[in-house]
């Protein structure tokens, strides 16, 4: 695809906005909730055609085809209820406010969720559920599987009525992905991927003429403490979850715990020999292709480089080209302090024990990390209390903090938070997953001295819409 087709491209999806931002909430509720049908549909044969493209097993996919309608629906239930808009009502100054779709939104596929993060996944969705029309562009590493779903979408275009260009898909390599991020019609990106390729879109972005956000989620090492009392009373428990959180997926979420810190102790050595134990009686498993493969290798390999990086865990030697073992490797916070390379993400199944020699190093550690998806604590209610910096670290350390669980997968709901300080994410005041993820899609406007007749209807005075409104500082219906 060149520039002249991508910019016929860009000015269809304007011209689509232009339709579809008009187009009343509960008729985009339905135009969601179709999608969500038109993709069951064709479940099967998504299935069969991601499990050939991507290496994932059929039950991953179906459970992810399932998470994918279910963000569908939330955001049409969002919309129907409607208060997400924030209303905010003056009275007096005749002042009134309320968030407004921004433009067209490209979204860029995720290699590693070929559904939920994708084509028809979470930035679609919440872009589609905020008034926007979107351009996706599909990820070369299941392009076939991307394009049967956007049959779908493009299905549910026909029958709820909508603009025919309300949503768009290309293909091709970056040079299109940096044409749809420079065009001028474009007004905000949604990207799930590497550093490297997040990076690369905001610069993109701001050598515009008007530069525009790029929504980027980035990866994160995710960070897990394991206090003292935690791991003299529960340190099978634990080995055996982190074992399973390691390795699950071939260890191929954002969410995987790369980095699971504690204090030289009896109790520390024992939960290494149990976590190894656990992670050799982990079978190999498929990565989603050989490029995410030998990027896994590469990493992995360059990490153990690393002077006082010890191997405890030995990956099985497999001659595939997707193929892997988990690995588990130990250093000392003191290496770690010194070394910037050992705080760097290696997308798979491994994991680096670091062994701190007391609190204050522990904490100095903490400190040192850059910004994270996540950060878990295992602890007591002893160690709650006797490690409190901890916890005030690791919040300002990450989006979402958790407590004795791991932090692999992401529930999708109201409360959650998949977003974080950079290098996680580009904003951490945004999240990716959730029902909050409609408002990067936004913007919010003013309207003063308005008559009652020229206002938006989440903004007239009798509220026909009966949503939540902030009126002279009360919320009220």
């Amino acid at each position: 695809m060149d520039s002249m087709h991508v910019d016929t491209i860009m000015q269809q999806a304007s011209q689509a906005f232009e339709q579809y931002k008009r187009i009343k909430p509960a008729q985009r509720a339905a135009f969601l909730e179709t999608i969500a049908a038109e993709i069951v549909a064709r479940k099967d044969m998504l299935v069969q055609m991601a499990g050939e493209e991507t290496n994932l097993p059929a039950a991953r996919l179906n459970g992810e085809i399932g998470r994918t309608t279910h963000q569908l629906q939330m955001f049409a239930n969002l919309i129907k209820e409607g208060s997400w808009v924030e209303a905010v009502i003056d009275t007096k100054p005749n002042i009134r406010k309320m968030l407004i779709p921004v433009g067209p939104v490209v979204v860029f596929g995720a290699s590693n969720f070929p559904f939920a993060f994708s084509t028809a996944g979470g930035d679609t969705a919440s872009a589609l559920a905020a008034g926007a029309s979107v351009v996706i562009k599909g990820h070369p590493a299941h392009q076939r599987t991307s394009l049967l779903v956007f049959e779908a979408i493009q299905a549910a275009i026909t029958q709820s009525g909508m603009p025919l260009y309300t949503v768009q898909h290309v293909t091709g390599d970056y040079h299109i992905g940096k044409e749809l991020v420079m065009h001028p019609a474009t007004t905000s990106v949604g990207f799930t991927g590497s550093f490297q390729g997040g990076k690369a879109l905001v610069a993109y972005a701001a050598q515009r003429e008007t530069p525009i956000p790029v929504f980027a989620e980035m990866g994160s090492v995710n960070p897990v403490v394991l206090l003292p009392e935690a791991l003299q009373t529960r340190a099978t428990e634990l080995a055996t979850t982190f074992a399973t959180s390691i390795t699950l997926g071939a260890g191929q979420f954002c969410t995987n715990p790369g980095l699971l810190i504690g204090l030289q102790s009896e109790a520390f050595t024992q939960f290494q020999q149990l976590l190894g134990a656990a992670m050799e009686q982990t079978s190999p498993q498929r990565m989603l292709h050989p490029g995410i493969h030998q990027a896994f290798l590469k990493g992995r390999s360059e990490m153990l480089a690393q002077q006082e990086v010890s191997l405890l865990e030995h990956p099985a030697q497999i001659v595939d080209d997707t193929m892997v073992g988990p690995s588990l490797a130990l250093t000392s916070g003191a290496a770690l302090l010194a070394n910037p390379a050992l705080k760097e993400e290696v997308f798979g199944p491994h994991a680096l024990l670091v062994a701190c020699k007391d609190k204050a190093e522990l904490l100095q550690v903490l400190k040192s990390l850059k910004g994270q998806l996540t950060t878990s604590i295992m602890a007591t209610t002893n160690d709650l209390a006797n490690w409190q910096e901890v916890v005030e670290l690791q919040i300002s350390l990450a989006g979402r903090i958790i407590l004795n669980n791991p932090p692999t997968g992401v529930e999708v709901c109201a409360a959650m938070m998949h977003g974080g300080p950079y290098p996680a994410t580009t904003d951490a005041r945004y999240t990716s997953v959730g029902t909050a993820a409609i408002r990067r899609w936004v913007r919010p406007i003013c309207f003063q001295q308005f008559s009652d007749d020229l206002l938006p209807d989440e903004l007239k005075q009798n509220n026909p819409c009966g949503i939540w409104r902030l009126v002279d500082n009360t919320f009220t219906r």
